[in-house]
């Protein structure tokens, strides 16, 4: 393939295919692709808790254009991180990634005393 980006560019990054910025198919990549595309983590966010939103619910929640917010689903949902039964909610893959999350959480929040405390 010339180029990855233009392989990768209609596809939901899931592990051993080439995604944006490495070709490995490693899952980590894989993962970092998914969750660094626009509005990826803030759908995660906005299900936490065992919330259930419908579309619009979560366009408002997330701030996100419909087309931009209706690619993130799919993306979302053909990786196992999203479901739709009676509004979008996280799999229990994707209510694992929020428990995987939490000590990332906690580090910002550390990162941020400390750059304040300067």
């Amino acid at each position: 393939m010339d180029n990855p980006d233009d392989a990768t560019k209609n596809e939901a990054p899931l592990p051993g295919r080439v995604v944006r910025g490495s070709d490995t198919g490693k899952p980590i990549m894989a993962a970092l692709d998914l969750l660094g595309r626009r509005g990826a983590l803030r759908i995660i966010w906005e299900l936490r808790e065992g919330r259930v939103l419908t579309f619009r619910a979560l366009q408002a929640a997330a701030e996100l254009p419909p087309g931009t917010l209706n690619t993130r689903l799919a993306e979302l949902r053909a990786a196992d991180i999203v479901i739709a039964e009676g509004g979008y909610q996280l799999s229990p893959r994707g209510a694992d990634l929020i428990v995987a999350l939490w000590p990332l959480l906690r580090w910002a929040e550390d990162w941020a005393n400390a750059v304040e405390g300067r």
